[in-house]
This record gives C-alpha cells, structure tokens and sequence, in this order.
C-alpha cells in the first residue's frame, strides 16, 4: 500500500569539532607550549646558573611530577564536584604563577618550590581539560576527539622546546620564563570562554576509591617503562653536546612528532594485538632505544635512539591502561585512570632522581643504561603473569575506552 510518508533519512553523524572544542585546544595549545619551553631549559638552568650536579637537575626536574602526584588522584573528584572549567583556569593560573617564581630563583630551593608549585596546577589542568574534551565529544567519536585533543598536547611538546632553546640563545633564561607565563596566562583567558559540560553526579552511592587494585601491577609496568622517559627529558639537553649537537631542540622535536605520528597511525593497536604483545614491543622498544642512545655516541645513533624510544613510549600508557580497564565496572574507571596516572608521576619524580645519582657516579651512559634496564624489568613483570588479565582475551571494550585517555606531560 502507498502512504505519503517519505523514507527517514539516515540523521548525520554529530560534530566533534565546534567552537566549544576548539575553545579548549587553544588553550591547551598555550598550555603544552609553555611547558615543551621548559623541558630543555630548565636542565640548563639548574646546571648553569645554579650551578647545580646532575642529582640536583634530576631532583629539580623530577619535582615538577611530585607536586602533580599530590593533587592528580583529587582532581577528578573536584572536576566532578565544581566543574571542569574551575580545573582549567585554576590550573594555567598556578602554572603561570610557578613560571613566573622562575623569574625570582636565586637558588636550587626557590626553583624546588616553583616546581613543587607547577606540578599542582599541571595536574590539574591536564584533568580538567582532558575530562572537558571527552564531555564534548559525542560517545561514538571520543577516541576521534582525544586524536585531535594529542595534536594540541604533542605540538606543545614537540616545537616548544625548539622555541625555548631559540629564545634562550644560551644564556638568556629570563626570556625563556617570561614568554612561558605568557603562554600560561593564554591559555588561562582561553579556558574562561569555556562552557562548563559537567554533568552533576546522582545521589547516592560510594565513591571509586582513590587507589584502584585493579591498576597496580599495570601501574608498576607504567612506573618502571616510564623512568627512561624522566632520564630522556631531564638530562637529553645535557646530553647532546657529548655527540656534537648545539641544543637538544632537533631531539625533542623528533620524539614529540614520532609519538604524535604513531598515537595517530596506530591507536588501534593495543585493541587489535592485545595488551599484553603492545606493552611487550613498547617495553622493548623502549629498552632499545635507551641501549642505542647509550652506546652509539654519534647523531645517528641518537637520533635513531630517539625514534626506536618513542616508538616504545607512544604505545606503552595506552597498552598499560588497556590493561587496568580490563573488567573493571564504568563506575570505577575513573578511579583506575587516576591510579595509573599517579604511578606515571611517581615514575617521572623517583626515576629522575634516581637517574640523576646513576648519571653522577657513571655518566650519562650509566643513566641511560639503568632506564633501559628498568624497561627490561618491566617487560618481565608484564609478562609474568601476575596480573592474569595479561592471558586472557582482549577486552575491547576496555582498548576502545583507553583510547580516551592521554598520559601526562613529562616534566
């Protein structure tokens, strides 16, 4: 029988980009640009300036991830609680008042507290920002909102140390800190034109717990793969004048667009191989670049160091975390990302310390040497099955929801 009624046309697919989403990239943008200004930096001017050992830079540098530790298992109950927006603002403004304290350092304690002081607003900006992008983004496109969201944060992190070092010009480091807190207080003003997306929560109910059991033994996995990343970030522009680089820029640009290249090629690929063989080749691929950079004391070798490493870096948080959403119910999740971010502080904390009295008493090859050592340990305790989820099939309901989560910043 004929009717009037024309066929329903399919609905089009809902935007992931609107003004409200590019909103938050800017100020993300800003953001990442003024910490990737820091990351060379600062380990010059622990060693320069301040006249600082190489446990000093790592302890300075490390400290940045200390005060992060602090506040990051909190941040998601207070997004939840006050709002996202409150996270952001907050957050840029604290990170560019620590900034700004750079301008006051007359020494290793005055810098200790800036760091101290930077790590909390880090902490909680990353939250609020990331947990803002994935309200915005429609269910079936997060993992598409969280590729374009990694653009913002790598970029930061792959042209701002070029800019740092181009700004430095060797030795001027005030340059360096007032154009960060200039990009600080960007981004602030950005994320004041922010609409706030959180969604009060029902009555009722215990809260996940601050420490998920279910992220620990990952959470280990995380904290001992990632400690070549502290050693990378904190002594790399120390390093590079031993195989006849000016400046560590070239190194960090190439492992920021290796890491973005990858997370955006290969997203998929702790959901298609399991977590168990992706932490496996990103732990190992992590060990060997380590033991590259190391021994092959020339450009090539560090270059080609730098590449094999990031490789391993770019698939091992999300391998890790695949992992600890493994069977863990929606109402925990946020709980588990929580835990395996506070383990990736801690990794960042300790293991640049403890990679700093390595480098002290053996040199940057000693360093080098005992991060790639730490990978191998994590691929053993990946591997040994402890945490059974490790040998049983792939949860891609978990994979699909890790997608939705970045790592964050190195210090």
């Amino acid at each position: 029988m004929l009717t009037n009624k024309s066929p329903q046309s399919p609905q089009p697919p809902e935007r992931v980009i609107t003004r409200q989403f590019l909103t938050v990239v800017v100020a993300g943008l800003f953001y990442f640009f003024s910490l990737g200004m820091l990351l060379p930096i600062v380990p010059l001017f622990v060693a320069g300036p301040l006249g600082g050992s190489e446990l000093a830079v790592g302890i300075l540098v490390g400290s940045f991830s200390i005060g992060a530790v602090l506040i990051r298992p909190f941040a998601g109950r207070i997004g939840d609680r006050m709002g996202r927006k409150v996270l952001i603002v907050g957050g840029a403004l604290v990170v560019a008042i620590s900034v700004g304290l750079y301008l006051l350092v007359t020494g290793p304690e005055m810098l200790l507290a800036a760091r101290l002081i930077g790590g909390v607003g880090e902490a909680a900006f990353f939250v609020g920002a990331g947990t803002m992008i994935t309200d915005l983004a429609p269910p079936s496109r997060r993992g598409e909102a969280i590729s374009y969201w990694s653009v913002a944060v790598y970029s930061g992190l792959a042209f701002g140390p070029a800019l740092g070092e181009f700004v430095l010009d060797e030795t001027h480091f005030n340059r360096v800190w007032a154009l960060a807190l200039v990009f600080a207080l960007l981004s602030a003003v950005f994320g004041m034109f922010t609409t706030e997306t959180v969604v009060p929560a029902p009555a009722g109910g215990e809260p996940a717990p601050l420490i998920n059991r279910a992220a620990l033994t990952p959470g280990f996995v995380l904290f001992l793969g990632m400690i070549g990343l502290a050693g990378f970030a904190a002594f790399m522009p120390l390093y590079v004048s031993d195989v006849g680089l000016e400046d560590s820029s070239s190194v960090f640009l190439l492992y920021g667009c290796t890491i973005l290249l990858v997370r955006i090629l290969g997203a998929k690929i702790p959901d298609r191989i399991g977590p168990l063989r992706a932490g496996t080749l990103s732990t190992a691929a992590a060990a060997t670049g380590l033991i590259v950079i190391a021994f092959v004391e020339t450009k090539v070798g560090l270059y080609l160091g730098t590449i094999i490493f990031s490789i391993g870096m770019s698939l091992l948080y999300p391998s890790v975390l695949t992992l600890a959403l493994t069977g863990v119910p929606d109402s925990q999740r946020g709980s588990a990302v929580g835990t395996i971010s506070s383990f990736f502080d801690l990794s960042q904390g300790i293991g640049a310390a403890v990679l700093g009295v390595s480098v002290k008493m053996g040199g940057y090859r000693a360093g080098f040497s005992l991060a790639a050592l730490a990978a191998v340990a994590a691929l053993v305790l990946l591997r040994s099955g402890i945490d059974p989820r490790t040998r049983g099939p792939i949860d891609h309901q978990a994979a699909s929801a890790a997608r939705e989560y970045l790592e964050p910043d190195p210090p």
